[in-house]
């Protein structure tokens, strides 16, 4: 498909003339980044706090807890990239802010690098819609990795793009590794298969295949020297993290993803009911956005753009719809954001047909989808924050109510939920079963006669594991989110729980 571009030189895009006030690109871009912060320190930041994922990634950057334990699936460059809030606070909303704002940087960044490839109202809509995606909103300022790896690949398949063109130089080459360096170094899967079509791309031009291949190769350093480190080599810790996430194989979870996108950021198992098809309206109609933005660019003469980032797309998505069982509206975050470039293409193309012929109710028609578009993506945002503050909220409440009972730091917690209630109360974590499993029962046995230990249950009915059947019970209980617990404690005598 790309072999004939690739084999000879192309000249570079011709310079586009964009009507109307839209000439500098950075001014929109700027203003675009201004509204995705306003709406998350508005709808997002407010009461958040860390979920269980977040959790993790924090507790190895600093955080407030000891370092909770890394399966095989998770990658480093989420807590490098908090590392350097984390080590000065353990402030929730300095974290928030600090991100909100690095991502809507990074948002402007990676659409700078298309400034030359498309017009600025095609280039400022496409910045728009992918911000305007309520799962944009929510994780730019998580400490998760999906939103970033979106930026890195709208960013890579930017440059190399570029450099199909026949753009010269090194700034091409070296934006592209790094942009596929910072991918990888996120998620090593999302890497690959980035790093699949643009290899294909520039498999004839040597600077651009040797600048991808080692990009590549510096993501997944961090990866490879600890899955030899801890996981007995890369093979294994393949296998490890294909047997954590259910298994990699031929799964459609095209339905699961349409489910997903009502408002749950985990669909797993995505066997439950359909109650809100319309949030899925937009998604349904994205692939024939997406053609039409690509017969639009084919005629405007940036096919080759058009095709670099349909490519790419597809091949980011690949795995989320057809490889594994589950389904997170976060997975899909890195196609939306390359996909968001013929998107816009096709969007500023009916906005334009419908302004020159001077049609009005076509224009009225048009802006009222999109106003309607983004009321349904607040709408699911603000329910996902509400969600998400209210788990925040129990776990804070039954943290509260061990350091009530004793367990305060230094203290281990294990059981239902250890993992993020730990981080709450300042414990570390040890898992006895499970993909979270660091410990055996005997150490955790042997650990109580030191510090303060809990085994929590959920629910007031539920059985602790045989280790911990003779220690003292207590309930606790909350409604606000994290549900009702029992905790089975072992706490030594110098950790004596304060009296009323």
């Amino acid at each position: 498909m790309f072999a004939n571009t690739a084999s000879r030189p192309a000249p570079p895009a011709a310079p586009v003339r964009p009507d109307g006030p839209a000439r500098r690109p950075l001014p929109w871009l700027a203003a675009v980044a201004v509204v995705f912060v306003a709406v998350q320190l508005a709808v997002v930041v407010p009461g958040s706090g860390p979920s269980w994922d977040e959790t993790v990634y924090l507790s190895q950057a600093g955080g407030s807890a000891p370092p909770a334990f890394f399966s095989a699936p998770r990658a480093r460059g989420t807590s490098y990239l908090v590392a350097p809030v984390t080590t000065l606070t353990a402030s929730v909303t300095f974290l928030r802010l600090y991100l909100a704002v690095l991502s809507a940087a990074a948002l402007v960044g990676a659409l700078w690098v298309w400034r030359r490839l498309v017009p600025t109202p095609v280039l400022v809509c496409a910045g728009a819609f992918f911000a305007g995606l309520w799962p944009t909103l929510f994780y730019g300022s998580m400490a998760m990795p999906n939103l970033w790896c979106a930026l890195g690949a709208l960013a890579a398949a930017g440059w190399v793009a570029r450099a199909v063109l026949g753009e010269t130089g090194r700034a091409a080459p070296f934006g592209a590794g790094a942009a596929l360096a910072a991918v990888t170094l996120m998620r090593p899967a999302d890497g690959m298969w980035l790093a699949l079509p643009l290899i294909l791309v520039a498999v004839r031009r040597p600077k651009m295949l040797a600048a991808l291949a080692a990009g590549l190769l510096a993501g997944c350093a961090p990866w490879i020297a600890e899955a030899f480190a801890y996981h007995g080599g890369p093979v294994a810790r393949l296998h490890r993290a294909s047997e954590i996430q259910g298994g990699l194989g031929w799964n459609i979870a095209v339905d699961d993803q349409a489910k997903a996108l009502e408002g749950r950021t985990l669909c797993r198992p995505c066997d439950i009911p359909w109650k809100r098809p319309e949030t899925t309206v937009w998604w349904a109609v994205l692939p024939f956005l997406t053609a039409g933005g690509v017969l639009v660019a084919r005629r405007a003469g940036r096919g080759t753009v058009a095709r670099v980032t349909t490519v790419t797309a597809g091949f980011l998505a690949v795995p989320y719809l057809f490889l594994i069982g589950y389904a997170a509206p976060r997975f899909l975050l890195p196609a939306y954001a390359v996909l968001a470039v013929p998107v816009a293409e096709c969007v500023v193309y009916l906005f334009t047909r419908a302004r020159r012929a001077g049609r009005p109710v076509g224009l009225a028609a048009l802006a009222l989808l999109v106003v309607g578009h983004l009321a349904v993506q607040l709408q699911v945002l603000s329910r996902v924050s509400a969600s998400s503050h209210s788990t925040g909220a129990g776990y804070t409440a039954v943290a509260n109510a061990l350091h009530r009972v004793g367990v305060r730091p230094p203290c281990v917690l294990s059981g239902d939920q250890a993992v993020p209630i730990a981080y709450y109360a300042g414990c570390s974590s040890r898992q006895t079963t499970g993909h979270d499993a660091s410990a055996t029962p005997a150490e955790v046995r042997a650990g109580a006669r030191r510090v303060a230990t809990a085994v929590l249950v959920a629910g007031e009915g539920g059985q602790p594991p045989p280790y911990a059947r003779a220690w003292p019970r207590v309930v606790l209980a909350d409604t606000r989110g994290a549900g009702t617990y029992t905790g089975y404690l072992a706490v030594p005598a110098t950790a004596e729980p304060s009296r009323p």
